[in-house]
């Protein structure tokens, strides 16, 4: 489990450090995570050892919001003097992300039909 959390941090250490050498708009775990999908895509898939450690990263990923909601409570009065642009901001990314998934299924679709 040790080394399949060290390769997983390796791959956030390189995204991060991508992301500031080249002054990225993306984050540095994004480009992390981009990484560690094209090597698993060329060795054709996550060991067993890496599955288990992602398995049991998932069952716990609850966990990781707790910083975040701390962060909510700390600044809670300032969040209920900006609710309106919050929950604009919400509900626009939330109904961004719905279309723009619906469209790339729709596009995969079209490519799955095509391909058969």
């Amino acid at each position: 489990m040790l080394a399949a959390i060290t390769l997983l941090l390796l791959f956030q250490l390189a995204g991060e450090a991508i992301a500031l050498y080249f002054a990225l708009p993306v984050p540095g775990p994004v480009i992390g995570m981009a990484l560690l999908f094209a090597a698993l895509a060329w060795r054709g898939g996550p060991s067993v050892e890496l599955r288990g450690t992602a398995q049991t990263l998932l069952q716990h990923l609850s966990l990781l919001f707790v910083p975040a909601g701390v962060g909510v409570m700390l600044h809670i009065q300032r969040m209920a003097d900006e609710w309106l642009p919050i929950v604009a901001a919400l509900v626009i990314s939330t109904i961004v992300t719905i279309a723009v998934t619906a469209l790339v299924l729709r596009a995969l679709h079209v490519h799955e039909k095509e391909s058969s």
